[in-house]
Parts: structure tokens; sequence; C-alpha cells
């Protein structure tokens, strides 16, 4: 240091060094703290991300759909209590995870068999998120129906009875349509369940609309079976009448066949609650008959 004060010029040397360095620490301090800064901004991002988005990763059993055997019927979505599958270009599509309960009410409801169980890596399953998204979804449908009744009053706000019109080619040459019905009363709140004629018998449960819209009911489904209609939309549930006339009887089969609206489903429940009550293990079918008369699906 005395060598460098004695040469001359030396002091300028000295100050444009410390100059210099004092220069490079700011310059590192402030990447450092840049670094920092940018390293907490990810670490939160990460952390918002993983908190609004599915919940923890886990190896469990979900549903798997095969789009290419889907046929877009829309069966599985009405099934499916937690909304986990929607509709998409026509397909059904799991569209989270953690919607997913993996109990699989959907397998059964799938006329093609797109539908199975797998197991993988997916977000556990998330109650309060079905939750919010249930609320989130009745929303829009509250909405939607209030636009809807603005627009078009409906008395029954019923979506199953909203007003559609189809037009059907005449059959030339068509036969004269023979009743197929065996029994009377029909109605299965008319129904005696000891009456003689479901001694033996193949059960058909019907939702009554179903007669009208299917043209075929009588060949398709009347023949060769004895005959109770109703409608879960009006007359409530049938689930005890339906297990007295399951228990009091040796019934062969049960044939559901219901239309393709929400209402009218709860026949197909009915139904369920009827053959688990009875203590029986009777064969059963499901049918749905879409509001212009196709056949959406048959099991």
């Amino acid at each position: 240091m005395l060598a460098c004060q004695q040469h001359p010029g030396a002091g300028a040397v000295m100050i444009t060094v410390r100059r210099l360095a004092s220069q490079f620490i700011s310059e590192f301090d402030r990447s450092r703290r840049v670094s920092l800064f940018i390293g907490t901004r990810l670490s939160t991002e990460i952390s918002v991300n993983k908190s609004i988005g599915e919940g923890e990763i886990m190896q469990r059993q979900i549903i798997h759909i095969d789009e290419a055997k889907c046929n877009g019927c829309g069966l599985c979505a009405e099934a499916c209590h937690e909304n986990a599958i929607e509709m998409v270009g026509g397909k059904a599509r799991l569209i989270r995870d953690d919607y997913c309960d993996g109990m699989g009410d959907c397998l059964p409801e799938c006329p093609t068999g797109a539908i199975t169980f797998e197991t993988r890596e997916a977000a556990t399953y998330d109650e309060a998120a079905v939750a919010a998204n249930a609320a989130r979804l009745d929303r829009i449908r509250q909405r939607a129906d209030g636009l809807r009744a603005q627009a078009h009053p409906n008395p029954s706000g019923c979506p199953g009875a909203a007003a559609q019109m189809f037009e059907h080619k005449p059959q030339a040459g068509a036969a004269s349509a023979v009743s197929e019905l065996r029994q009377w009363p029909v109605q299965i709140k008319l129904v005696n369940p000891e009456a003689p004629y479901f001694d033996g018998a193949k059960l058909l449960i019907a939702a009554d609309c179903s007669a009208y819209a299917y043209g075929n009911f009588h060949r398709d489904f009347v023949r060769g079976r004895t005959v109770i209609i109703g409608c879960p939309k009006f007359d409530g549930d049938y689930s005890d009448k339906l297990t007295a006339i399951l228990r009091q009887s040796e019934i062969k089969s049960v044939a559901i066949v219901r239309m393709q609206v929400p209402c009218c489903r709860g026949l197909d429940q009915a139904t369920k609650n009827a053959l688990a009550a009875s203590g029986k293990q009777i064969p059963w079918s499901v049918s749905v008959v879409g509001p212009d008369g196709s056949l959406v699906s048959s099991l």
C-alpha cells in the first residue's frame, strides 16, 4: 500500500478500483434480490394453482370413457350425480378426475359399453369441489329457466315438458295394430299387488308416455307381459307398491320402459328400490324412448 501511495497517480487508481468493486457488489446484490423475487413469485403461483385446481394425486379406481364407442346418448351424464361427465362435441367426457368418486353409477346406463373402470394416477375425489360445482350449475340452470320462462312460460317447469313437434312419414301398406294387453287395470296406483295375473308373469313397468311415443309399443314390449304404467312426475314414489307386487308373486322378469326425460328416471329408481327390497334375484332390463319415438337405448 505504501508503494502505491508513493507512485504517481496511485490514489486515482485506488479510487477507480473501489468504485468498480462497489458497482459490482451492488449489481450482484440487485441480481440476487431479483432472483429471490422471481423464485418467490413462481412458488406462490404454483401454490395458488395447486389450491384452485385438482387435489392430491393418488393411484385409485376411476372411470374411463372410450369415445370411439360412445354414441352420444347422454345417459351417463344424466346418471352421474357428481356432474363429472359432460357431453362435449357429441361425446361423453370426464371433465375432472376429482369430480369422479369411482363408484360407477354411469356404467350400467351406457348402452354401448363405452365406460369401464381403470386404475391410474388421478386426483382424489373432492366432495367440496363437487358441491361447489353443483351449486354453480344450479345457478346457471335457474338463470336459464328464468330466461326460458320469460320467453315461453311453461306451467309445469319440467324440462321434459318443453313443447316439441315431430313429423313421421306414413308407412305404406302397414297392417292394423292389434292390442297385446292381457289384463286390467294397468295404472300402478290402481292394481292389486295380489292380483292373479302377477303370478308367474313377465312384468312390464312402463312410463305412461312411452306407449304414445313408441310406435310398436304393443308388439315390442306389451306382448307376453303383464303391464303396469305410471308417471313418477305426478304420482310420486312407487317403491312400496312395486315391492309389494314383487314380494307377493313369482315374477319371472322385469322390463322397464321410460322416456328420455329427467323426471322419468324416478321409475328406474323406484323399480331398483323394489327389486332390492324384495330380496329376490329377478332379471331386469331398461329401455329408454326418446320424445321423437326413437329407441335410445335398451339394456
